[in-house]
């Protein structure tokens, strides 16, 4: 046994040994993602290095990093083995179904079986738990009926506070029509519906359409490093974790950074 753990030992120090165990770490473990783009504004800024916990959902199907290369080429499957599954109000890491080449970063805000709608830019969800559940746990959310059921206005932002909307976004015809209505449909099986909590200003599952399970990789975990445009190091962001950076301390340095950048900013990303 003795000899057993240092051969081990031994290998973990070779280049080969390393080289296997930080592919092991990358692969299922944990894997550093950089968030290039404000989608996820105020919860998650635009130069936050973070860390995804692989093992959040599942296994996904290991990628060779940079290359985005599958370890098993011959298939085109996406995930090794199931898991847990995303909960309304997850953050989560993914691939869009139309690109299976990138990863985003959204807010799971439906479910399989769950129906939704937009309505001047408000986001209505009746949840498959049926009525009787949705007035027992949204009690302190506007409910409206439609089509004899009831829908939840705007079901995250209590919780969720990074959640917001741009008033200089009106619905004037230059803009996507999908920010401001959109048609209601059910969530297949298997399938999560996915926004940005800069609503207005992301590009997500009303523009491509429900995330299957398959697609799904993981989930932020901590940040380890964040940096804002003018390359100063935000140290209060170092080591916290997406419920962390909630807080109303951090979102407030959040909104403050968000409307000195976002003067002129009408971009979905």
């Amino acid at each position: 046994m003795k000899k057993t753990l240092l051969k081990a030992y031994k290998f973990s120090n070779s280049w080969p040994g390393t080289i296997i165990i930080v592919l092991v770490i990358i692969f299922f473990l944990a894997q550093a993602f950089r968030i290039p783009s404000g989608s996820m504004k105020d919860s998650l800024l635009v130069g936050d290095h973070l860390f995804a916990k692989k093992f959040a959902y599942g296994t996904p199907m290991p990628h060779i990093p940079f290359l985005e290369m599958s370890i098993m080429p011959w298939s085109d499957k996406l995930r090794l083995f199931d898991g847990d599954t995303p909960q309304r109000g997850d953050i989560v890491i993914f691939r869009p179904p139309h690109n299976t080449k990138q990863h985003f970063v959204k807010r799971c805000v439906a479910l399989a079986g769950d129906e939704l709608f937009v309505l001047n830019k408000d986001l209505y969800v009746h949840q498959n738990e049926g009525d009787e559940w949705i007035k027992k746990e949204y009690a302190e959310y506007e409910i409206i009926v439609f089509d004899e059921k009831l829908w939840v206005k705007n079901p995250y932002t209590k919780i969720h506070p990074g959640i917001h909307h741009d008033d200089k976004i009106i619905n004037d015809g230059r803009q996507p029509q999908e920010l401001f209505n959109f048609a209601p449909i059910k969530i297949e099986k298997d399938n999560y519906f996915m926004m940005g909590d800069n609503r207005d200003h992301s590009n997500d599952s009303r523009f491509w359409g429900a995330v299957p399970y398959d697609n799904i990789e993981g989930t932020p975990w901590f940040i380890y490093f964040s940096v804002d445009e003018n390359w100063e190091i935000r140290w209060d962001r170092v080591g916290k974790t997406p419920t962390d950076l909630e807080s109303p301390a951090h979102l407030d340095l959040a909104i403050k950074e968000r409307i000195k950048e976002d003067k002129d900013d009408y971009g979905i990303y």
